[in-house]
């Protein structure tokens, strides 16, 4: 059980999963609104980290955009499910992380590090959706793709991603931003497209 909410709320929220089953991306957008703050805030208190848990946040709206049918209104309020969902990313890259340090430390690369708990790879179980992956990826602007390239793929941080490409922090942010949901766009209307055809 995530946690006791009212009837209007489990409404309410029912309603807002079922838009972005649909692909409603203005439902993104007041999700987004309701609950990141709260996903920010356990974040940071996992992490202690802003940059850190700026990255679990968009994590978590990007995988409920890609996955929306993960939330079970019938288990608990969408609130709760936010909040842990938030807490196992944020231990997730909070461990990610030190083992790259570990890693680092010793002078070795640990490549299955790398990219562990992306949301976008977390999406790609066989070769026929990495390929769709791909192409999508191969869509991108040129800037956009090296960013997701560097921050989902290399497991670099907003701030190492600003440096790698000499573009202000807030630059890299807003790239990576339009290229998540440039990403969760295409890889929805590809899963739609897929699901109308089997």
């Amino acid at each position: 059980m995530f946690e006791q909410r009212s009837t209007g709320t489990a409404h309410d929220d029912a309603r807002l999963r079922d838009r972005l089953v649909f692909g409603d991306e203005t439902a993104l957008v007041d999700l987004h609104e309701r609950f990141s703050a709260l996903v920010y805030t356990i974040a940071v208190r996992v992490t202690r980290d802003g940059a850190a848990a700026e990255d679990v946040t968009q994590e978590v709206f990007l995988a409920v955009w890609q996955r929306p049918l993960a939330f079970e209104p019938a288990k608990g309020s969408l609130r709760g499910w936010l909040a842990m969902l938030a807490h196992r990313r944020a231990v997730d890259l909070v461990r990610r992380e030190e083992t790259h340090r570990r890693a680092t430390r010793d002078g070795r690369l640990d490549v299955a590090a790398l990219g562990h708990g992306d949301p976008v790879g977390d999406q790609v179980s066989d070769s026929d959706a990495a390929e769709r992956l791909g192409t999508a990826m191969r869509a991108l602007p040129e800037n956009l793709h090296r960013a997701i390239a560097l921050a989902y793929l290399e497991g670099r941080t907003y701030r190492e991603v600003a440096v790698d490409l000499g573009v202000p922090e807030g630059t890299a942010k807003s790239w990576l931003r339009e290229g998540l949901r440039r990403l969760a766009v295409a890889m929805h209307g590809i899963h739609a497209h897929a699901g109308e055809q089997s």
